[in-house]
């Protein structure tokens, strides 16, 4: 290859360089791109003369390349100061600023006027303030004035743009001028004296929020001296520590509060030296109003969906401050309603006798505080000490929870405030919700210390400090506040935790009427969730309840609903079944997560399902006797859940000793079955479940009773066939009864028509009447006659559910069927429509017949 291609090469390659070094220094500043670019021009001549680069066709272009250095060299350059150039930059704009206030392009106005903000912030740092920057933004507030004056009368509106433009200048101009207000009221009183005099302000040294990074020199540390460099805030404004500066300081934080790309740890750190050099009372609350909110703040930033523990002890810390603070200054008060002062150069200074509203919420802050608590044990582990640790911090949040609602009811007793009543309902509800799952115990405890740490001299009238020591009595005191002075949903949920608390603690029969009679189980499809799971919480309780008083078909009755589902942890928010084929959304799955209540508050679903399988088989096992031994009785279930698994542990070849809960409950079930009441007996007490419940043995001896007499009854149903004549003292010894226990069974199946027999108390003898003997056939005659029945009201259900209540739009006048019009068919359609008339509602009760006659005479 010859050497005028092999130079060609070169040049090429070097041109690549040049186009790879040339990206970076793009994004760099014009002044740095113009030095760098002759540098390295500079460089690349020296290098490629030493390197002899210059070869092929470049070597004939030296005659030129020497008269154009010849000619630069009879050139004179003028170099420019740093200042002179940014100067420059800043008329520039300027001048932009002027033509678009020309042609009123608002648009570009607001566009330039960042630049030149930001071309100021960077000339703040060593030089004074320009004045033509003052000249500037005066003029661009009074024309901004006039334009907005204009507008309000003028019938030709600015377009979207222009208008978009208009409003942002607004508050920009009105958040900027701020910082100059001084050198704008210099220059409108003398404006030709204030341009052309040479005294000008300096701009004060600008403090840094951010901490100093070690400057070294040589690998040696330099001195700690703060003399050695400036702290500066966002965007090169300074930041004043002083009391002077508080209110200034708190607007700006509170203006970028929601924006992107800011710092919110950096502003609590602002806002707690902000705290440290208030004076007065007000700038206190101002401060720690903002503060707590930005802590808040920090949950929505954080990569986790729950604040830190660090984060939620200062906010309530703070919290409670606020609530002393307010407590000492009576003369002002933190409401919602309440006007934001605008001048932050000075206080507001309100007359003698007169209220300082300072606008705000406690009751946002606690009920936010209670809902960030409630959120981190979500995400705790319960079975480890950080959640113990963690749920001790409800005694300090009930504390500030009930001295906030000491605040609110003295607001409330000052009539010129006119605070809405909700606030009260609020944190009354909040309060009730931290004390109606717990035992009276706790409660007593909780309630002591939380008076212990609120002043003597704060009292309530809702429940006074020395009312009634009786927890009931408070449960009670503070349902019916909100009955009377709420309404909807708080009421509900209200009376949802009366009703739970007086199940917890026995009180059967009077949760039960409350229950019935709030009517809350016909409406509460219309409530929220949350309300919709204190309800199923609440009808587990009081079935739970029924159990331990020895309430077995109660119980049963109230448990069916929630656990014949198969999805208590759902519907009760102790957990999240998903199931293999639904379509749930990851935004559902996570709502359905952040429903979930914490450890402490869940119903144990071991116990829960123990107990309504034992209720049911106390239920279903007498009941199977029965429908065997009579066939003519029509079969029905009590628990379709126990007959699935009874079903099951029938269907196994071997059967092992019992595991879990649903073995134990079904070999009991089978031991009930076949008379052995004392081996179902020592099954069902030999589970462990019942420890947890507060009187076990007291179940247990309960639950061995019944298991005695639902074997008498099951016993009676199974062998009734082959008795004549039965003596009550025989079944005493069998079951270990006594005679009179066994006469009241005995007397109470012959009276519910259960037993076809009579007791004679002279002889102490059953019996038995006979009725007609079934051969197989028979028997086989009327189970089939039941399956037929069965399909038949199927079928109807499903053609019900098709046709959508329009079934007997098929059918003709005269009875006849929608068939009828295919000849011979119709009659037959019509007799089908004229039996399936006289059909009663419910399926076709079919009485088998003539020996369905004779069986029932």
């Amino acid at each position: 290859m010859s050497r005028f291609f092999q130079g060609s090469d070169s040049e090429s390659s070097s041109s690549d360089e040049e186009e790879l070094y040339s990206d970076p220094e793009a994004e760099k500043s014009e002044e740095e791109s113009e030095e760098e670019s002759s540098e390295s021009g500079e460089v690349e001549s020296s290098d490629s003369d030493d390197e002899g680069g210059k070869a092929g066709v470049s070597k004939f272009l030296r005659d030129q390349e020497s008269s154009e250095e010849s000619e630069d060299e009879d050139k004179v350059t003028v170099v420019k100061s740093a200042k002179d150039k940014r100067l420059e930059e800043l008329e520039g704009v300027v001048k932009l600023i002027d033509n678009a206030r020309r042609i009123n392009d608002w648009s570009t106005i607001s566009t330039e006027f960042d630049k030149l903000n930001r071309q100021v912030v960077k000339m703040a740092a060593q030089e004074k303030v320009p004045k033509i920057y003052v000249k500037t933004i005066a003029e661009l507030e009074d024309f901004m004035n006039e334009t907005i004056a204009t507008q309000k009368v003028s019938t030709k509106k600015l377009n979207a743009t222009n208008a978009k433009g208009l409003n942002a200048m607004k508050q920009k101009i009105k958040r900027n001028n701020r910082d100059f207000t001084t050198e704008i009221e210099k220059y409108r009183a003398d404006k030709e004296e204030y341009m052309m005099s040479e005294e000008e302000e300096e701009i004060q040294p600008v403090e840094r929020v951010r901490r100093p990074q070690a400057v070294y020199t040589d690998g040696v540390e330099a001195a700690d001296d703060d003399r050695s460099f400036h702290l500066v805030g966002p965007g090169g404004r300074a930041l004043q520590y002083s009391a002077e500066s508080i209110l200034k300081n708190l607007r700006s934080i509170v203006e970028s509060r929601g924006k992107k790309n800011t710092d919110r740890a950096e502003q609590i750190r602002i806002m707690e030296k902000l705290l440290g050099v208030a004076t007065t009372p007000y700038q206190t609350i101002r401060v720690l109003l903002a503060l707590i909110s930005t802590r808040f703040d920090l949950t929505t930033s954080s990569s986790t969906n729950y604040m830190s523990q660090e984060q939620w002890k200062s906010a309530e810390h703070e919290y409670g401050k606020l609530l002393e603070m307010l407590e000492a200054n009576r003369n002002m008060v933190v409401v919602e309603n309440a006007e934001e002062w605008e001048d932050d150069e000075k206080p507001p200074q309100p007359a003698a006798g007169e209220l300082l509203k300072i606008p705000g919420s406690l009751v946002s802050i606690a009920e936010r505080l209670d809902d960030e608590l409630t959120r981190s044990l979500q995400h705790v582990d319960p079975h480890t000490a950080e959640y113990i640790e963690r749920l001790s911090d409800e005694q300090a949040l009930y504390n500030n929870i009930l001295r906030g609602l000491l605040y609110v009811e003295d607001l409330q007793n000052n009539q010129k405030l006119q605070t809405p009543q909700d606030t009260a309902n609020r944190l009354v509800m909040r309060r009730l919700e931290h004390v109606y799952f717990k035992p009276s115990q706790v409660v007593a405890i909780l309630e002591e210390t939380a008076w212990k740490a609120i002043p003597a001299g704060l009292g309530s009238k809702i429940t006074p400090r020395g009312g009634p020591k009786d927890i009931a009595t408070l449960v009670q005191v503070l349902s019916t506040y909100l009955f009377k002075n709420s309404a909807d949903i708080i009421r509900a949920r209200a009376y949802l935790c009366q009703v739970y608390y007086f199940a917890l603690h026995d009180q059967y029969y009077r949760a039960r009427d409350m229950l019935l009679m709030s009517h809350l189980q016909e409406t509460i499809a219309n409530f929220n969730i949350s309300t919709q799971i204190l309800f199923n919480r609440t009808l587990v309780q009081v079935g739970l309840c029924a159990f331990r008083g020895g309430l077995v078909y109660e119980a049963q009755n109230t448990l069916q609903e929630i656990c014949g589902s198969g999805r208590q942890k759902e519907l009760l928010a102790q957990g999240v079944q998903l199931q293999r084929y639904s379509q749930v959304t990851p935004e559902q799955e996570k709502l359905e997560r952040q429903r979930q209540l914490p450890f402490h508050m869940h119903i144990n679903l071991d116990l829960l399902e123990c107990v309504y399988l034992t209720c049911s088989m106390l239920l279903e096992v007498p009941l199977l006797a029965q429908t065997g031994s009579s066939p003519d009785i029509r079969k029905r279930v009590i628990s379709k859940t126990y007959r699935r698994l009874l079903e099951f542990h029938e269907r196994q070849i071997f059967t092992g000793p019992p595991e879990n809960t649903r073995d134990h409950v079904m070999q009991a079930s089978r031991a009930l079955a076949a008379g052995e009441w004392k081996k179902s007996a020592d099954l069902i007490c030999s589970i462990k479940v019942w420890e947890l419940m507060a009187n076990s043995e007291d179940i247990k001896k309960m639950l061995s009773e019944q298991i005695q007499e639902e074997g008498l009854r099951t016993y009676l149903f199974t062998y009734a066939p082959f008795y004549d004549t039965l003596s009550v003292s025989t079944l005493s010894s069998m079951f270990d009864l006594t005679e009179r226990k066994v006469a009241a069974v005995v007397s109470k199946m012959i009276s519910h028509e259960e037993l076809a027999a009579a007791l004679d108390q002279i002889n102490s003898a059953i019996i038995f009447r006979k009725g007609v003997e079934l051969s197989r056939l028979q028997s086989l005659a009327l189970t089939l006659s039941d399956k037929a029945s069965g399909l038949i009201e199927s079928n109807e259900r499903v053609l019900e559910q098709r046709t959508q209540g329009t079934a007997n739009a098929f059918e003709r006048q005269g009875g006849q069927g929608g068939r009828g019009g295919r000849g011979g068919r119709g009659g037959r359609g019509g007799q089908r429509g004229d039996r399936g008339g006289s059909r009663t509602r419910g399926g076709q009760q079919f009485g088998g017949g003539a020996l369905g006659g004779a069986i029932k005479a």
